[in-house]
């Protein structure tokens, strides 16, 4: 549960004010309302030819970060976590985690402007828990965004919490545990929100979630990670690749995956990479797929061969049944251009309904080589971000390697550092109890960060720092989508970067090239405590994050004495608990 790779970056959080409307008490923001249409209701009728009609004048039209709709519906769901063994590739069993006795756990379903509610028990021994909803922006609910020591304490075994928010987006994402490494070992699951899309299929295939497999536990790979940092290695490679949750392994054991697909049909796939610390590259023998989301957010649709995925990164494509009858790998390996390791590979068998399920003949597609997400993906809602005041209002943090104390007593070991500091959050003393108390300050190692006032601009600059070695870093930012401005190699410099403010990309994760940048920018129309970090697994458990306090005195707080009731179980539980914090504690 320590650091692992050698790298610096420099974080720049850069502001400028525009004029925009206060966040209003009721889901409608109008800070752009000319990118919105609605359509009338008996003119507008999903289905198969008209994926981008949805219901009640909303469509594909309707940018979400503006205005939602609100069904009335709620939609509920329980979700217990065990300890358990698990062996998805016949390789043998080791010890998981498992959901509702489930690896991966049950997929999350509702649709857009669903209300959900979610109930989670933690009957695991010797391990506290929460569950982060992954990309949902958590708008009024931010005591429901799950990164323990940032907007919860853990919970403790035997203990049972709910999570209630509004289904304010729709396409794909998944949901998993915050809790250091925990994920690794189990704790994951797809999500999916129904709404409209910017391309037609027919059938939706559901989730095909994508991560790699490890034959020791989290945890073990964890510490081996720190040790091998000490020692100016990386962390160990992966042992195997999943699709959905089986492959076969090196020796011939398991099986693989199987889709069957009809001629002339399309079919909509939900890409999610669950991984915890590898990029990975997928495609279809002979099928092209059409992109149409990037995470959260409908994009104009494009055609790839090939597409990669950061971890935490989410595609849905279209794909179209229109090739010679036959049985066709699907493959996921892991992208070698962006650092990633894994002694395996992934792979499915895609059959045409017509012929006998068989082992595939077919030759890999043409496959990219960058380590970038695709530059043809235009959003489908145009939102210009100002660019006036960005270049003057820089204001520079620069990250880096440390060494430090991350526990009480302990030794000190090679962690990330903003501004001298590494992430280290309190379980035991949120970030959001700070501000339900009403604090002003903060201490130095939860690197908090204050956003401009609301409905303005956030500008953020995250720069890799030279002579290190060059490995990406997939970002995710918590309350947010964000509109991702530029990426390049070496050293940003505003008067030179090639930035994009007239047509950005929005996601919410993207990715720091090895040795150069990421500019991103969002607004402050969210107020809460976000975190943004690095989503390798190790990397964020070694301190590599930030977390953004948004417009604290305008937080919709969570309710008290729960909050407080799930603070002293953990307090009690920890005072005789077998493992002790001993890394950044998210």
């Amino acid at each position: 549960m320590r650091f692992n790779q050698i790298a610096g970056a420099c974080l720049a959080a850069c502001t400028a004010l525009t004029t925009a409307a206060v966040v209003p008490a009721e889901p409608i923001e109008k800070r752009a309302t000319s990118t919105t249409s609605r359509v009338a209701d008996a003119a507008c009728t999903n289905g198969p030819n008209t994926r981008a009609c949805w219901k009640n004048g909303y469509s594909i039209a309707t940018d979400f970060d503006q205005k939602f709709p609100t069904t009335g519906n709620t939609v509920t769901q329980n979700l217990e976590i065990t300890n358990g063994t698990c062996n998805p590739d016949g390789h043998g069993s080791r010890l998981c985690l498992l959901i509702n006795g489930q690896y991966p756990g049950p997929t999350i379903r509702a649709t857009w402007g669903d209300m959900l509610s979610i109930t989670v028990k933690n009957s695991m021994q010797d391990n506290g828990t929460s569950l982060h909803w992954h990309g949902v922006r958590q708008y009024h609910s931010p005591g429901s965004d799950g990164v323990n020591g940032i907007t919860e304490c853990p919970l403790a075994p035997g203990q049972t919490r709910t999570y209630t928010f509004q289904v304010t987006q729709y396409s794909t994402s998944w949901y998993h545990a915050h809790f250091s490494s925990q994920y690794g070992d189990g704790v994951i699951g797809p999500i999916v929100f129904d709404g409209p899309a910017s391309a037609n299929y027919d059938e939706d295939l559901g989730p095909y979630i994508l991560n790699e497999w490890y034959y020791q536990t989290s945890y073990q790979i964890n510490a081996i990670a720190s040790v091998n940092l000490g020692n100016g290695g990386p962390p160990p490679n992966a042992d195997n690749m999943l699709i959905n949750g089986t492959n076969k392994n090196a020796n011939g054991g398991g099986s693989y995956n199987q889709v069957k697909i009809t001629s002339g049909k399309k079919y909509r796939l939900r890409l999610i990479n669950m991984s915890v610390d590898n990029y990975i590259r997928v495609s279809l023998d002979g099928h092209a797929m059409q992109v149409m989301t990037t995470d959260f957010i409908p994009c104009k649709p494009f055609s790839v061969n090939s597409l990669l995925l950061g971890i935490g990164q989410r595609y849905d494509v279209v794909i179209n049944a229109n090739q010679t009858a036959g049985n066709y790998w699907f493959r996921a390996n892991v992208a070698n251009d962006c650092l990633s390791g894994n002694n395996f590979y992934g792979r499915a068998i895609w059959s045409y309904s017509s012929v006998t399920p068989g082992t595939p003949t077919t030759s890999a597609n043409t496959q990219d080589s960058v380590c970038l997400e695709p530059s043809q993906a235009a959003p489908y809602w145009v939102q210009p971000v100002p660019s006036g005041s960005f270049a003057s209002q820089i204001d520079a943090l620069d990250v880096g390697l440390t060494k430090a104390q991350v526990v009480p007593n302990g030794d000190a070991i090679i962690v990330w550092a903003i501004n001298t500091s590494s992430i280290n959050v309190a379980w035991d003393h949120p970030t959001l109890q700070y501000v339900m108390e009403g604090n002003t300050s903060y201490p130095t190692q939860f690197n908090v960060v204050p956003t401009v006032n609301e409905g303005a601009w956030n500008y953020v600059v995250v720069q890799m720092l030279p002579n290190n070695p060059p490995v990406p870093h997939p970002f995710h930012l918590h309350g947010h989508d964000f509109f991702l401005l530029g990426q390049g190699s070496g050293t940003f410099s505003a008067g030179s970067a090639s930035l994009n403010f007239a047509t950005p990309p929005r996601r919410d994760t993207a990715t720091v090239p090895g040795g150069g940048w990421l500019a991103i920018a969002f607004n402050s129309n969210n107020p809460g405590t976000w975190l943004m970090h690095c989503h390798i697994a190790w990397h964020v458990s070694e301190g590599l994050g930030v977390q953004f306090l948004e417009s604290p005195s305008q937080i919709t707080l969570p309710d008290k004495s729960q909050f407080d009731s799930q603070c002293s179980a953990w307090d009690k539980y920890y005072q005789t608990a077998y493992w002790k914090k001993d890394d950044s504690g998210i």
